[in-house]
């Protein structure tokens, strides 16, 4: 069986350096593996229809590399912290 990375416990802060970890079927799959650094932090209210407080968080990213944006926010549960 596949060891899955876990998202953090916490929510992610601004300049936290994040993996997309994303299953083959999603639509935004092409991103899987993508190291990217956070820019941004939204809240929503996903978490409190789900009733899981990280739920309603959604991030901005760029590339870590480029420093370009990445053209899709992902959700708190897309991303696993990189060790630095």
């Amino acid at each position: 069986m596949e060891d899955v990375p876990q998202p953090a416990p916490e929510p992610y802060s601004k300049g936290d350096h994040v993996r997309i970890y994303l299953g083959e079927e999603d639509p935004d799959s092409e991103h899987h593996g993508r190291v990217c650094i956070v820019n941004e932090r939204l809240d929503d209210g996903l978490a409190a229809t789900t009733e899981r407080d990280l739920d309603g968080h959604l991030y901005r990213l760029n590339d870590a590399e480029s420093g370009e944006p990445v053209p899709v926010d992902f959700r708190h549960t897309d991303l696993v912290l990189v060790e630095e």
